[in-house]
């Protein structure tokens, strides 16, 4: 199950995009491209059609129409996302078009569904027009109205996005409002709520992963506390027998977040979302997650899981597995930001099929212009 293409227009940073995707992507770009908001816009979709989210609510946590449409739209002001996903090897596409009303009320201005090539849902429809309030809501998200297309809803619903936070996690308040946490607020909570087998199982392997970074850690286990608050336990080796506990209070930054990563990385089966997941790494690991994802995806036993991930790290790049095809180059224009797949590019075509890495070939695409003149910053 993945996403096969993505269409936008007028989304964020982005005034137009087409490109296809593959079961792994690296996107890359300069600082404030749109990175980000390219990954964004799967969760928007997850969002939408997610039990106590909804069209309404998507927006509002993104600050409101106004907030997500491009600053650059000029002609055609609605906002576009077209997703194309391949569903038990069938082909499914959803496109939902909305801008707002005179109230600043979000409303759909069109919503399609098909099926292969059948359409199976066309919006508005004569009862929309006849009554506008109607489309304040997508059909996606209604369990009524989505039984002809409900495998889009729940391969929505397996979408997992991770930016592990690791002063979120260590939070002794964490857990106060924050649910489904992205940024780790509730990550251990999220964690006490899978079934203890499963749970064991997964720690098991993430400790065996972390020994390869952290050799002193000999045991990793989730436990509550007097008040039930679930803990991440590690056990360090040294000169005593018994070695000595420390909660995620102690962790490193590094430590966690390899945790939230590996984490991320099994849990579910459908498209995980990583930003940065090189953050407070030490080079010799960040150089063998691109391998890491891989040997995940092959060792799915029903469809290899789809890895969408930003990144500023050369060292990451620099996998010779990276093929052209899994860069998504994210350029910034006068008119908003483009998407090039690096297949497509023939310079960086060429240099990668001579054998350079992806971060030789597509790197100096990303770097700031005049960068050299921040050491001319006045304190």
């Amino acid at each position: 199950m993945s996403f096969s293409r993505i269409r936008l227009e007028n989304w964020r940073n982005f005034a137009q995009v087409d490109t296809p995707l593959a079961s792994r992507a690296f996107i890359v770009g300069p600082n404030a491209s749109g990175k980000s908001n390219l990954l964004d816009v799967f969760r928007f979709l997850r969002d939408i059609a997610s039990p106590g989210g909804g069209f309404q609510d998507a927006i509002r946590r993104r600050g409101g129409v106004s907030r997500i449409r491009n600053l650059a739209a000029r002609r055609y002001p609605d906002i576009v996302v077209d997703a194309q996903m391949e569903i038990e090897s069938e082909l499914w596409r959803y496109r939902v078009s909305f801008s707002q009303d005179n109230q600043r009320n979000p409303i759909v201005k069109e919503e399609l569904v098909w099926r292969g090539e059948t359409l199976l849902l066309e919006r508005p429809t004569r009862d929309d027009r006849a009554d506008e309030a109607r489309l304040r809501q997508t059909h996606l998200e209604q369990t009524i109205a989505n039984v002809k297309f409900r495998e889009i809803v729940r391969f929505l619903a397996t979408v997992r996005y991770y930016h592990i936070v690791p002063q979120l996690v260590r939070d002794q308040e964490r857990y106060v409002g924050r649910q489904a946490d992205p940024f780790g607020g509730d990550f251990l909570e999220q964690l006490a709520t899978v079934n203890k087998r499963t749970l064991d199982a997964r720690l098991r392997r993430i400790q065996k992963a972390m020994q390869v970074s952290v050799p002193q850690l000999s045991e990793l286990k989730l436990e509550k506390d007097e008040r039930g608050y679930p803990h991440l336990l590690g056990r360090y080796e040294h000169w005593r027998p018994k070695g000595a506990w420390q909660t995620e209070a102690d962790f490193s930054d590094g430590s966690l977040h390899l945790v939230g990563l590996l984490w991320a990385l099994l849990d579910g089966m459908g498209p995980v979302l990583l930003e940065e997941p090189e953050l407070s790494l030490h080079p010799e690991i960040i150089r063998h997650i691109p391998q890491l994802m891989r040997r995940v995806q092959r060792g799915r036993s029903t469809s290899r899981r789809q890895i969408l991930v930003s990144t500023h790290s050369p060292t990451l790049l620099q996998d010779k597995g990276i093929a052209p095809d899994e860069i998504l180059l994210v350029k910034p224009t006068a008119s908003g930001s483009e998407v090039e797949v690096g297949v497509a590019n023939h310079e960086i075509l060429r240099l990668m099929q001579t054998g350079l890495s992806a971060a030789q070939a597509v790197m100096p695409y990303t770097g700031p212009k005049g960068a050299e003149q921040l050491v001319l910053f006045d304190a």
